[in-house]
């Protein structure tokens, strides 16, 4: 008989989405998450703000998480891993390691939200002094300086005086094989640009760009505003070398508008790096075996008419498991995964 459980792997955004949207609809659905707690990414990596619009990162995530915690139809279960996958759909066998112990979870459907990883700077270059000098930091770093409200150089505790971005840091490089946008890095860079204003108004702000990818409405919402409100200044240019040059950083470029090298000092130098799938999303695809693209993201199979189903009937993928996505995109594609997972079992349930 067909399991009418929908198991949900991954317990961020997206997933959370997932399960509140298939326990709205009265069916039970079985949440697995690798840590102690809901939250996923903006959790783990402590994001103070949301992009656009500004609003508690915190408070947004447990906003979130409140709609399926102690819902009768959502189990959760914490510090759970899957490691294996029998079946197909309407009786997957799914093997997950909880606590030291191995349990079964028996699910008629499967929606794979096991998001992604920010780009290691240094992996592949150390171009920009990322593990060399210490105020050559990520977005992730200075996200959580200023959601402690705390912006200063992490090498003297001081309040910089001049900061700048860096964009498309592990992001449209063919080099390291990732030829794609990660589509938020801008607005995120012009987010947190309009944030270091409002901490420390003194201090100047440069984002070095080769071009701003400000889709949908964050055109007005960030990237007018940090300009003519915050005066942020965006510099369109590649920068090729940080160097130390005395206590600050020696940024070396060129700025391709006036076709001309570019050295500048700053105090704190960000990198604005791009999204790579997660080593869960890579995992639980083998595990399922789902087809990943080229750059190791979940490859759905429908083109733009249907962006969740993967090549193994029953199993579903949203958000940042199949590539690039914001929050927003992460929220819409858990719905349609939600609603598609229920059809699938709807259609197994049906007599023959």
């Amino acid at each position: 008989m067909a399991s009418e459980n929908i198991l949900v792997i991954g317990g961020g955004p997206t997933g959370m989405e997932a399960a509140r949207g298939i326990a709205s609809i009265g069916y039970k659905v079985t949440l697995v998450e690798k840590r102690e707690r809901l939250g996923g990414t903006p959790d783990a990596s402590q994001y103070a703000a949301l992009t656009p619009d500004m609003r508690s990162a915190e408070e947004a995530i447990d906003e979130m998480a409140a709609a399926i915690t102690n819902n009768p139809n959502v189990k959760l279960m914490f510090n759970t891993t899957v490691i294996d996958s029998s079946g197909s759909v309407g009786n997957f066998k799914v093997k997950a390691i909880q606590e030291g112990k191995e349990i079964t979870i028996d699910a008629g459907s499967v929606i794979i939200c096991t998001g992604f990883t920010h780009f290691d700077p240094g992996r592949e270059t150390q171009k920009y002094g990322y593990y060399e000098h210490d105020d050559v930091i990520t977005l992730v770093d200075a996200e959580k300086m200023l959601k402690a409200g705390n912006f200063v150089r992490p090498s003297n505790g001081e309040i910089p005086k001049q900061v700048c971005f860096i964009q498309c840091v592990g992001s449209r490089d063919r080099q390291i094989g990732n030829e794609y946008c990660s589509k938020v890095c801008c607005g995120i860079s012009s987010k947190q640009a309009i944030e270091i204003r409002q901490h420390v108004p003194g201090c100047k702000v440069f984002i070095f760009y080769i071009d701003m990818r400000m889709y949908g409405y964050w055109e007005n919402e960030i990237y007018w505003p940090a300009q003519e409100k915050y005066k942020v200044n965006y510099v369109k240019g590649i920068a090729t070398e940080i160097v130390k040059k005395g206590d600050k950083l020696l940024v070396k470029g060129e700025d391709t508008t006036l076709r001309r090298p570019m050295e500048v000092l700053m105090d704190i130098v960000i990198l604005a790096v791009g999204m790579e799938p997660s080593e869960g999303t890579k995992k639980v695809a083998d595990i399922f075996g789902v087809k990943k693209n080229k750059y190791g993201f979940i490859e759905t199979i429908g083109g733009a008419l249907n962006t969740v189903s993967t090549d193994v009937p029953g199993v579903f993928a949203a958000g940042a498991a199949t590539g690039p996505a914001d929050l927003e995109d992460c929220v819409s594609s858990a719905g349609a995964a939600a609603m598609k997972a229920i059809a699938s079992l709807r259609l197994t349930s049906v007599p023959a």
